[in-house]
């Protein structure tokens, strides 16, 4: 039996990296072209930074992993030309769906369906044992 360890350093990356295409295929069942890549937005001020976005590319989805606008800057459209901008980019790449997963019925949530985002799931007690919408966008 393997001896199971917790990992502190690059191997585990390094062991994902020479079977993930291999990992993929079986899970997925043909053979799945994985080109994942983040890009990280800021919202400029002058030399200020007041907001910032990050978007994960994979398996031609784009998900919102983060945007947050200080609270000083909010509802400037600071926030939503972030998002839009992210359209862009995952329209760039070809992805023709957007998700991010919000705290359910919190504000969150009412700025992203403010912004053509529909709730496609909830996931109950799923962060910090809060309840969990994922939501979603198609892209053109």
């Amino acid at each position: 039996m393997a001896e199971i360890v917790r990992s502190a350093d690059e191997r585990a990356d390094a062991f994902y990296r020479a079977h993930a295409r291999e990992a993929l295929r079986t899970a997925w069942a043909f053979t799945v072209v994985w080109h994942e890549q983040c890009v990280d937005l800021l919202a400029m001020e002058g030399e200020e930074v007041v907001g910032t976005a990050r978007l994960r590319i994979a398996a031609s989805l784009g998900h919102v992993e983060r945007i947050v606008v200080d609270p000083q800057y909010r509802r400037r459209g600071i926030g939503r030309a972030l998002l839009l901008e992210l359209d862009d980019i995952a329209n760039y790449y070809n992805c023709h769906k957007m998700t991010v997963g919000v705290l359910a019925g919190g504000e969150a949530q009412k700025f992203f369906e403010s912004c053509s985002y529909h709730q496609e799931a909830l996931i109950p007690q799923h962060d910090f044992k809060l309840d969990v919408a994922m939501l979603r966008k198609f892209l053109l």
